[in-house]
């Protein structure tokens, strides 16, 4: 999906087969040049086509026997040679993350150009729709080496909201700085929209920090703690209406409502650990790691994913993180002020906190 919300072309027409390399920043970036024909359509009852053998993508959208059923194949290097099924209507789900020795993988693209030239707005993951013709579409790797993923010095930053308000004077009492106008909120929704942002997903953000994937270096990820009403009421439309991938953080004990969007990923904000333990400071850093864990196992289960959580009043230890982990979740946000960067402590990752009276002038200072 191209930024703005217009859906990209799933469709590559094809010719031919080369390789090309491509020098950048003095290093030699190799990427894979492939194309094919249309995939055929799925051969129709009644028809002499039905004499020929299905091919591996053909056949699995015969077996899901489902029109929004969409077969996915991947083109190039270190590609999987088997297709996977995804579904129209719905986001991208679980694309693979390709190691080759030696090189990064720089993603998945609508086409075999888009891939070639690391086309931001061509580039396909879990923000995207899924858009095929005939219920197959094919998808183009990138790669870069590590001498070019390093030079490009990406930082990510993990915007950190809270509640909103309508009212542009905002709200009284001591949170009020947790209040973000849903004007700037929404000026901020359309400056990520259309000025050329790629929203990475957390597994990618997980494989980014390891040095196994290149994210572009306009990544940004955008989350909301708490899941209080005026998220629902006011944040999620302008989410919704922007196509922008966004985490709300969930306290499941409190709520654990359906996603009220696809562009809605429900995580972790625990189960019940947002209340004080006994020395004032949260729960977090009050527990023991097995009471953590199981805590978490619990909103893991409610959630359905056990992926990232977030520390309810930024509070952690290494004891919290070792019952994180023990939970089995991969990644943990923090409230501290920072960047995500190669070799970021997975379970200690930083935000760009958006506050009161911060508008878009703040934000694209912060985030370009």
């Amino acid at each position: 999906m191209a930024p703005g919300g217009k859906p990209r072309s799933r469709t590559a027409t094809v010719v031919g087969v080369c390789m090309a390399v491509v020098l950048l920043g003095g290093g030699a970036a190799t990427f894979a040049w492939v194309t094919r024909a249309q995939p055929e359509p799925i051969p129709k009852a009644g028809t002499a086509a039905l004499a020929r053998p299905l091919t591996p993508a053909q056949q699995l959208v015969a077996d899901a026997d489902d029109p929004r059923a969409c077969a996915v194949t991947f083109v190039g290097d270190g590609a999987p040679t088997a297709p996977v099924l995804q579904w129209q209507e719905a986001l991208y789900q679980g694309l693979p993350i390709p190691q080759l020795e030696g090189r990064v993988f720089a993603g998945w693209y609508a086409s075999a150009a888009d891939a070639g030239a690391f086309a931001v707005d061509g580039r396909v993951n879990g923000a995207d729709l899924v858009i095929c013709d005939d219920q197959q579409v094919e998808l183009f790797a990138a790669w870069k080496t590590p001498e070019e993923n390093a030079a490009d010095g990406v930082r990510v930053p993990i915007l950190m909201y809270h509640q909103f308000t309508a009212d542009p004077d905002g709200e009284q009492g001591w949170l009020r700085g947790n209040y973000a106008y849903i004007g700037d909120f929404d000026a901020q929704m359309t400056h990520i929209a259309t000025t050329g942002f790629y929203l990475p997903t957390w597994d990618e953000l997980s494989a980014f920090i390891d040095g196994r994937l290149s994210l572009p270096a306009r990544s940004v990820i955008i989350t909301d703690d708490d899941a209080d009403q005026t998220w629902f009421d006011l944040a999620v439309p302008v989410v919704d209406e922007h196509r922008l991938l966004a985490t709300s953080f969930m306290v499941t004990a409190y709520r654990s409502d359906p996603a009220p969007s696809i562009y809605v990923l429900r995580r972790s904000h625990t189960h019940d650990m947002h209340q004080a333990g006994d020395n004032g400071k949260g729960r977090m850093v009050n527990w023991t790691a097995e009471q953590i864990a199981a805590d978490l196992s619990v909103s893991g289960d409610t959630l359905g994913v056990r992926e990232v959580i977030a520390y309810p009043f930024g509070h952690y230890d290494d004891r919290a993180k070792q019952g994180v982990a023990a939970a089995g979740f991969e990644l943990a946000r923090t409230i501290e002020p920072g960047y995500v960067t190669v070799g970021t402590d997975k379970l200690a990752l930083p935000v760009v906190r958006i506050d009161y009276g911060m508008g878009l002038d703040e934000l694209v200072s912060r985030i370009g």
